[in-house]
């Protein structure tokens, strides 16, 4: 029964990786590799359940009675597309949050711009 349901607990599992490094980790970069997991996870769960036992291409032919639809795969194709154009602007953000924060640890960012609201609001106090 278990491995029957192989695709599924590959599924929970690249699920739960993705989902705690992002919730674990600071690192900017890690939150993306994290993200690319889960979503990841997610294409293999919706190919999984939309694949027919014994289904073919949906070409009409003689003695086919059982086809698969296209779709599913067709829209994850297009998802992974997306996927990789959405990393690749996680990634450069994360360029341009080093060029001005010179840290990509989210901490870091956080302590940076607390100390410089903390220096705006001195200085419109003494204004």
């Amino acid at each position: 029964m278990l491995i029957g349901l192989f695709n599924h607990w590959i599924v929970i599992i690249l699920m739960m990786i993705g989902l705690y490094i992002v919730i674990a980790h600071g690192n900017l970069i890690k939150k993306i590799i994290g993200l690319t997991i889960f979503q990841t996870s997610v294409f293999i769960f919706y190919i999984s359940i939309a694949k027919v036992d014994g289904g073919t291409a949906p070409i009409l032919a003689d003695g086919i009675t059982q086809y698969s639809n296209p779709l599913p795969h067709v829209l994850i194709l297009t998802a992974i597309v997306v996927g990789i154009a959405t990393t690749a602007l996680g990634l450069s953000l994360v360029v341009r949050i080093k060029e001005s924060y010179h840290s990509i640890e989210e901490e870091e960012i956080q302590q940076q711009d607390n100390e410089e609201q903390q220096s705006r609001s001195k200085a419109e106090e003494s204004a």
